[in-house]
């Protein structure tokens, strides 16, 4: 496949800055029906883009909750007029908890599967993000989030999605000052838990890969771009390339191909995920996450759920024993 994209169309993604498909439904499907989409950009001003289906190569869409959409008749009417839809669905077992207040437990996000793989037209075009790997204090123990891989795994192999991105939450200034006692994993850690989720993939013939994270790709597990653009030229269903240059508007480990964003940062994401580094609705008084009412999946999606792993105190993860003190050669590998 060349490197030329087919002229005049770009690949649309909506969005990595907020959660359009969960809490911005009306507005994506507003834009979708006008054929253009109005945004505010990072660094000020505003930007039209073109979203007429002749213009798209791809129209991505990235959420931890497409319920919504799924259920929405006119919404996936409007998706069906454009050659190719392709989903990047998040799910990192912490739905429902204290860390993903507005976020549905994963049970119910992995019962969404079916219906999203039908609406991408192919489990190829659907890449689910166990991501990110989180860790923090609680109740004098380490928890965290990685005995969800196995559920999240399976489910995936279940459905035939074999795309799975994963990397360790970045603690950004603005997340550490959150109301959580973040643990950030030693080297040693990460080339562990690299070794386990490894293993796990290959149990479940799964393509693994880190997203954006140097520390995982030191640990093991190689590196690639969220959207690649060789892999939506193979799957557009005209064989139309999409481009290869690399998008230079992302983190400077980023591997993905360039795409066109249509959310905003202004479009303050209710989820409330603390582990954000985006807009999460926060309580400026108390600094937590604020629950929002979430959206049940449609019932069509029912089917058998993944059991749980063993969470204690508030359910929003796995605790384990503390790890020893950092020593020698551990200190700042990453």
């Amino acid at each position: 496949m060349g490197s030329s994209p087919t002229p005049g169309t770009r690949v649309i993604s909506a969005s990595r800055r907020t959660d359009l498909p969960r809490w911005y439904l009306p507005w994506l499907a507003g834009a979708l029906r006008a054929g253009e989409a109005t945004i505010a950009l990072p660094y000020g001003g505003q930007r039209t883009v073109s979203l007429r289906p002749e213009r798209v190569h791809t129209l991505v869409l990235w959420s931890k909750d497409f319920s919504r959409l799924l259920a929405e008749r006119g919404a996936r009417k409007l998706l069906a007029r454009y050659d190719q839809v392709s989903a990047q669905f998040t799910v990192t077992g912490l739905g429902g908890g204290p860390l993903e207040p507005g976020v549905p437990p994963p049970e119910e996000a992995l019962a969404q599967l079916p219906l999203l793989v039908e609406l991408c037209r192919s489990p190829h075009r659907v890449t689910v993000r166990f991501d990110p790997i989180v860790h923090w204090w609680e109740k004098g123990r380490i928890a965290s989030n990685v005995a969800w891989a196995e559920p999240v795994f399976r489910a995936c192999a279940h459905h035939g999605i074999r795309d799975v991105r994963t990397s360790f939450a970045t603690l950004y200034g603005k997340v550490q000052r959150r109301p959580v006692r973040w643990y950030e994993p030693s080297a040693a850690e990460r080339v562990q838990i690299a070794a386990e989720l490894r293993e796990l993939a290959g149990l479940y013939r799964l393509d693994l890969a880190a997203c954006s994270d140097p520390r995982l790709e030191a640990a093991g597990i190689p590196r690639k771009g969220c959207l690649d653009g060789r892999a939506l030229s193979s799957l557009h269903p005209r064989g139309a390339p999409a481009s290869l240059h690399r998008d230079r508007g992302q983190r400077r480990d980023c591997l993905c191909t360039e795409s066109v964003d249509i959310g905003s940062y202004t479009m303050r994401c209710p989820g409330g995920c603390l582990y954000c580094y985006a807009q999460p609705a926060l309580s400026r008084t108390t600094g937590r996450a604020h629950r929002p009412t979430r959206t049940r999946p449609p019932g069509s999606t029912a089917e058998r759920r993944p059991a749980a792993p063993p969470s204690p105190g508030s359910g929003s993860g796995t605790a384990r024993a503390p790890l020893p003190p950092r020593g020698g050669d551990e200190t700042g590998s990453s």
